[in-house]
């Protein structure tokens, strides 16, 4: 059964398609390749959400991982978020959580709360 994935690595959205024997074509450029490569093996997706501000009432700041983590572990950080809570003053590019689950990735602040 052949595999086909839609490349979103850059606004090209090239075809690719995996036949059965693991060859790979359609790619126009070797982002796309990688691309297909790791969503194969070991998919991994940005994440975005918030965390909650301890000392103001009611406020958030919203965060991102400082990459793409592994796809299997984003609702575990989704959790780890929501038990989170940080004090403001909060900076823009803030690391609030190093290292999330030991994947070398942190979850930093894409927000400045004053």
């Amino acid at each position: 059964m052949e595999n086909e994935f839609i490349c979103i690595v850059c606004p090209k959205g090239c075809r690719i398609k995996v036949d059965n024997e693991g060859n790979i074509s359609g790619y126009t450029c070797l982002r796309g390749l990688n691309y297909v490569q790791e969503e194969l093996t070991c998919p991994k997706r940005m994440l975005t959400s918030t965390v909650k501000v301890s000392n103001r009432k009611d406020t958030y700041v919203s965060v991102k991982t400082s990459s793409s983590i592994p796809k299997d572990l984003l609702l575990k950080v989704m959790e780890e978020l929501k038990k989170a809570s940080v004090e403001a003053p909060v900076k823009m590019h803030q690391v609030l959580l190093k290292n999330i689950f030991d994947t070398n990735v942190d979850i930093i602040a894409t927000k400045e709360i004053k």
